[in-house]
């Protein structure tokens, strides 16, 4: 039975306190919104690395960020660090030790190109190849690029700078990871482990490699001439998603946990539903059920109706087979109500964040409950009719926004949705 501080089923209402975030719009939340609802594009040519040869040169690449050394962990790194200090920040926890887990999406790791070089110098003895990356790899001396590559290590640098409690917690759900991680941290509080989560995400990587490796894929649009153009979700001429960089982090507490310190509620996580499909390594499920299924458990955990949907922040990666999928699983589990709820994508500004798309676009989704504002969908200027959706194209819309579902579809059939409400009643 719902009490005073517990849901439908009669768990403890889970509540967020405090936010953070950085994309290649800007660092914060300020400056994000601005850039967001003001319908301008963070993709841009790459200059942190040469482009000759690639198929795809432009990229949301974070470079205002300071880092250790140019390296996937190292901005993952930075930019987790910054929106976890602005997330604890505003939470009122920032200083004090953190009363809870830390549950953290991190990015792929794996020796980049600079790192094996690197390591080939000392043994210019042997024959160029595998091997000699790792006797060398081997030595003994090599503890700061051991811990470089490993999956934990951003999180355990966080858990220690914060004093979070607790084994921190490393996931990797492909481009679900952000949902899985608050994922993670509403269910612990539910359970009564905990009375406050820590849920962050980052993820740096935009490497020569990596572009090479989803252009293989045929996942990347080549559309280099103007990059701010290149990420069209929906559209019809939509030709692939553009690779990028950024973090979030979300302060959850247990609704008494917050009122009994007087913290500030800036919304709900009312529900998350999540399904893994296991037909392919990058694509989905022609009949869409995996996807189908996320929306639908979601939507039943948050004890909601199809109707009460006001806004659906939507995948939308702006490939040709992933934005038609959604549309078809929306289709199915809303019928024709769908074409009525207003949609977007924050993709078209920010690109594909990867790793850290699941809970930067959960922040963004909080502020549009906040501010009564959904960011556009720019570059829609060529609507598909095969996806007859309310886009909220090019310019930003006012609307009263009490609840939102937002979807997160990974490679490899990692499927997660949240469903996330303005206030508690």
């Amino acid at each position: 039975m719902a009490g005073r501080y517990t849901d439908h089923l009669g768990r403890p209402i889970v509540v967020v306190t405090g936010m953070g975030v950085v994309t290649s719009l800007g660092r914060g939340k300020k400056e994000n919104w601005a850039a967001l609802t003001a319908g301008r594009s963070g993709i841009h040519r790459i200059t942190r690395f040469p482009t000759d040869g690639l198929a795809t040169t432009i990229a949301g690449t974070v470079d205002f960020m300071e880092t250790e050394e140019v390296s996937a962990p190292a901005i993952s790194f930075a930019m987790a660090d910054a929106t976890v200090g602005e997330a604890l920040d505003e939470a009122g926890f920032n200083g004090s030790g953190f009363p809870g887990p830390l549950f953290f999406a991190a990015p792929p790791v794996e020796l980049e190109w600079q790192h094996r070089f690197t390591l080939m110098a000392e043994k210019p003895e042997m024959e160029p190849c595998y091997n000699q990356l790792l006797a060398a790899a081997h030595d003994d001396h090599h503890e700061r690029m051991h811990a470089l590559i490993q999956l934990g290590t951003i999180a355990y640098r966080l858990a220690d700078k914060y004093g979070t409690k607790g084994l921190p917690i490393s996931l990797s759900t492909a481009c679900a990871s952000g949902a899985t991680a608050i994922q993670q941290g509403v269910e612990a509080i539910r359970r009564g482990e905990a009375e406050a989560t820590l849920c962050a995400a980052s993820d740096g990587s935009v490497t020569a490699e990596g572009l090479i490796r989803f252009s293989l894929l045929s996942a990347l649009t080549t559309q280099n001439d103007k990059p701010e153009k290149a990420s069209r979700p929906f559209s019809k001429d939509r030709s692939g998603f553009v690779m990028s960089e950024g973090s979030a982090a979300l302060v959850l507490e247990s609704l008494e946990h917050a009122m009994a310190r007087g913290a500030e509620i800036l919304g709900v996580v009312r529900g998350v539903g999540e399904k893994a499909d296991s037909f392919h390594r990058t694509r989905s499920s022609p009949d869409g059920k995996p996807v189908i299924t996320a929306i639908r458990l979601g939507l039943e955990d948050a004890g909601v109706d199809t109707g009460d949907i006001d806004y659906i922040n939507a995948h939308g990666t702006s490939t040709p087979e992933n934005d038609r999928m959604e549309y078809n699983s929306l289709k199915a589990v809303f019928g024709d109500a769908i074409h009525a709820i207003p949609i977007s994508s924050n993709k078209s500004m920010i690109g594909h964040t990867l790793t850290a798309g699941g809970a930067v676009e959960a922040v963004f989704s909080f502020l549009t409950m906040c501010e009564g504002v959904i960011p556009p969908t720019i570059n829609y200027d060529n609507p598909d009719p095969d996806i007859p959706l309310d886009v909220v194209p090019n310019v930003k819309r006012q609307a009263r926004v009490t609840t939102v579902l937002s979807n997160s579809f990974g490679f490899g059939g990692q499927n997660a949705c949240l469903v996330l409400g303005a206030d508690v009643g």
